[in-house]
């Protein structure tokens, strides 16, 4: 089975040497084409307004001066040029992706980039319990939970346009309580963060915080997963049309134009 990683904290970043050792659990034949530098919140952007550059780092490693997006793409058509992966794994992402944060996650839209390609696609990210945690995050329990999480998916038919977004708890590992297939929760993002400041040069500037938020669980969410000891997998798709306003807004415009 060939493995492509990648991830959006970097190609020197400590969770993606996690998502390696738990790769080469399920293969040897590893590829990673990761960005060169972090590249958090870059969501499912693509770079077109600049050059993107490719360097290799060994035989199959590989950075990207781009987005995640940006180094699945050269991932799959400059750097695996010999034959297509069986599976891409994005990863392990330095804190949560959970509910409605998937639409910024630069982890999340890889695995996505890769959904749209055809191959079978799964993010990884492990939750920490406190921000300004700085390097002091612990992969824990996606070091010892990854493959479990893993092997029962290897096999798994993916439906057309879909991928999985893990997510494991902030516990060590021996105090994870299991795993968790559970829908994508919703956050209240009524009390986000704002720090504003000023430059040494007089000019003001803003940094957008990561304050925990209110969040409002079923009882089958990823937000309650994690935060009950479990990890969340959640089969997420492409498709992001709202099948029930069909209906009544063709009826709006058939009430205008006589349709």
């Amino acid at each position: 089975m060939r493995i492509l990683l990648t991830n959006d904290d970097g190609i020197h970043a400590p969770g993606l040497k996690v998502l390696e050792a738990i790769a080469r659990q399920l293969s040897d034949d590893i590829w990673i084409s990761a960005p060169a530098e972090e590249m958090s919140g870059a969501g499912h952007s693509l770079t077109l307004t600049r050059p993107v550059r490719l360097r290799q780092h060994d035989e199959r490693r590989f950075s990207v001066t781009g987005t995640p997006t940006d180094a699945v793409t050269l991932g799959l058509r400059k750097v695996m040029t010999d034959g297509a992966p069986d599976l891409i794994l994005s990863g392990v992402n330095r804190g949560a992706n959970l509910a409605d944060d998937i639409t910024y996650s630069g982890t999340v839209s890889a695995a996505l980039e890769g959904a749209l390609a055809g191959i079978p696609s799964i993010a990884l990210s492990q939750v920490y319990s406190h921000e300004a945690a700085g390097n002091n995050v612990s992969f824990s329990a996606a070091t010892e939970w990854g493959a479990k999480v893993l092997r029962p998916l290897i096999d798994l038919e993916f439906p057309h346009r879909t991928l999985i977004n893990v997510n494991f708890p902030a516990l060590p590992a021996d105090q994870v309580k299991g795993i968790r297939v559970v829908r994508q929760g919703f956050h209240d993002y009524s009390r986000g963060t704002l720090v504003e400041s000023v430059d040494p040069r007089g000019f003001p500037y803003y940094w957008f915080g990561l304050e925990p938020m209110e969040h409002t669980p079923g009882h089958d969410t990823d937000l309650e997963s994690v935060k009950d000891g479990y990890v969340a997998v959640t089969p997420l798709q492409l498709d992001l049309t709202h099948y029930a306003s069909l209906d009544r807004l063709a009826g709006r415009y058939n009430e205008t134009d006589g349709g």
